[in-house]
């Protein structure tokens, strides 16, 4: 699952669509991002017809293990929100389109990097059906979850299928939160808000949001079909639910600077904390965790290798 490449380069066109300096400042200071277009109409159809084949029981290869907080929606599972995690690494047109370099360039761009890799690529399917208690995903951020990286620079691509706006339940920023001091943080942080209460999370969001002195301001992502939204590790941001007639199809990439290594993390009563790669990727050296894993954490941008 290497990219399988050697240089990673743009063309003048492509080069065209990079953030601006102007625009990185601002994402130092508002914590997302909305891309120029950055994937062909064909690229985002070729995503729409392999989630199709993946959801009917595709696989170019299946984990070959199963990590405890795996997220893997199965038609068992029945109309709810679907998250399947690891879709980069079960299929290859689909992981083919998400190592674009352009994509790694602009993820480069915002985070002041000079390697992006791959850290983790949900596949996410919302409904349209707005009393799903599922299609609802309460404010988070996703540092939380990754208590076991060392970078702060992490950041995520947020990929419609299609046109997402407001009525479809697209992903919403609170503009600036990255940049707050956490009121206090509780082993529960380290927990994906799938399994944690709503209203715990809410009442998060409006502590923090006191104890720096300032409003939460919304900013929902109106995101044409082929652009992308960014946001930073530490932004606060969710989703509503999908009033529309049809279903809010997506991928959440994730993605880690090449400085990000593993760190032993522990909760207050000495338990250690895992992340999914944990059980997955290959051993350093030191025998830990190696989060520069090709086979799941591939580049897809190194700078000095190209235009």
């Amino acid at each position: 699952m290497d990219a399988g490449q050697t240089e990673f380069k743009l063309t003048d066109e492509e080069a065209a669509l990079l953030p601006t300096d102007d625009e990185v400042r601002q994402y130092a200071e508002r914590g997302w991002y909305l891309s120029r277009k950055l994937f062909t109409d064909d690229e985002i159809d070729v995503l729409t017809s392999a989630s199709d084949r993946y959801y009917a029981g595709h696989r170019d290869r299946t984990l070959p293990v199963r990590p405890a907080r795996l997220a893997y929606w199965t038609p068992e599972d029945g109309p709810v929100q679907r998250h399947n995690d690891y879709i980069h690494y079960e299929d290859d047109r689909i992981a083919a389109i998400l190592r674009k370099p352009l994509l790694g360039a602009v993820a480069a761009r915002l985070a002041e990097a000079d390697e992006i890799r791959v850290f983790q690529a949900t596949m996410i399917y919302k409904p349209p059906r707005p009393d799903e208690r599922t299609n609802l995903v309460p404010w988070h951020f996703d540092k939380h979850y990754w208590a076991t990286c060392t970078s702060e620079r992490m950041l995520t691509a947020f990929i419609p299928f299609h046109d997402c706006g407001t009525g479809m339940g697209t992903i919403t920023m609170i503009d600036g939160s990255h940049r707050w001091r956490e009121a206090g943080v509780v082993d529960s942080a380290t927990r994906h808000f799938a399994e944690r209460d709503r209203s715990e999370l809410d009442r998060m969001l409006a502590e923090n949001a006191t104890y720096n002195s300032t409003q939460v301001t919304k900013v929902p992502m109106e995101i044409p079909k082929g652009h992308v939204s960014f946001h930073h590790c530490r932004t606060y941001h969710g989703s509503g639910p999908n009033l529309s007639d049809r279903p809010r199809r997506a991928i959440s990439l994730h993605l880690q600077d090449g400085a990000n290594r593993h760190r032993p993390f522990q909760l207050s009563d000495g338990t250690p904390v895992e992340y999914n790669h944990d059980v997955l990727v290959r051993r350093t050296p030191a025998g830990g965790p190696d989060y520069s894993d090709p086979a799941f954490c591939p580049v897809v941008w190194r700078s000095g290798t190209g235009r």
